[in-house]
């Protein structure tokens, strides 16, 4: 049984990793071990991700509502719009993520949860983003994103199934390399971040709801306020600051953490 103040660390840990470059996978593998802790269970990976994804549903739900309205009213007299497009945009770059998921997500599991592939990817796409951020040209807004660099956006985002790749990381150096400003690939990763969190956090309610695991609600509850509280404020400092502070400390942090799990592990 998960304990309140192992729940809360994990939670914070989640809600503050969950959108910054820096690979949650990797420190959520890191923390329990350092801390002694036991497999906090099913039920907790479903709250944290409950948490998250109000936080960043509630932060970006103009930009939600706008795009959701703007993609039903096509089928309508107004027909195609910037919002519809931006619909596609993002139906688009989920599907890679979730063709992927669905087929290998088992052998994830079993094969790359090994904490020297973790340290591995934390450094190595931490170069590659540091190297994206550094070459960067343009300031290309999200509605000028063609379906098929939406496609190859998607494609990255399916190389964060890697433990220790960092889902928001990815994305923002694909949007990078596609021209996007920092702050405008930050908030399409943002945006993207929606229906993967849906899909990954309906798979863990599903192997809940199917196994016999006791659910404690109050630790529950205690997950979800910590993860949304969390990841709201890295969500708002994150977006307003990335354009003035790059993403230099993101990658000496990611190469420090891939280095405490190298010599850890090694």
């Amino acid at each position: 049984m998960i304990e309140p103040a192992q729940a809360f660390w994990l939670a914070l840990v989640q809600g503050l990793t969950e959108f910054l470059p820096v690979s949650s996978s990797a420190h959520l593998v890191l923390l329990p071990i350092l801390a002694d802790w036991p497999d906090q269970g099913l039920a907790f990976d479903v709250a944290v991700h409950v948490g998250t994804l109000i936080a960043v549903v509630l932060y970006l739900r103009h930009d939600l509502v706008d795009i959701l309205n703007g993609w039903l009213r096509q089928w309508g007299s107004q027909g195609r719009s910037e919002e519809s497009h931006l619909g596609w945009l993002l139906i688009v770059a989920t599907v890679p993520a979730v063709l992927v998921g669905l087929f290998i997500d088992d052998a994830v599991e079993v094969f790359l949860r090994d904490p020297l592939i973790i340290a591995g990817a934390t450094i190595g796409f931490a170069l590659l983003l540091w190297w994206a951020d550094r070459r960067r040209s343009g300031d290309r807004a999200m509605r000028q994103l063609s379906i098929r660099e939406a496609l190859l956006i998607g494609v990255f985002q399916a190389l964060a199934l890697i433990p220790g790749t960092s889902r928001s990381g990815i994305t923002i150096t694909a949007g990078l390399m596609l021209g996007l400003s920092r702050e405008t690939a930050a908030r399409f990763s943002f945006l993207m971040s929606v229906p993967i969190i849906i899909a990954a956090g309906s798979l863990k309610a599903v192997s809940l709801a199917q196994s016999d695991e006791a659910i404690p609600w109050g630790v529950f509850a205690l997950g979800v306020v910590v993860a949304f509280f969390s990841a709201w404020a890295v969500i708002a400092l994150f977006l307003r600051f990335i354009s003035r502070v790059g993403m230099t400390p993101f990658v000496l942090y990611r190469i420090v953490l891939g280095s405490l799990l190298l010599i850890a592990f090694w």
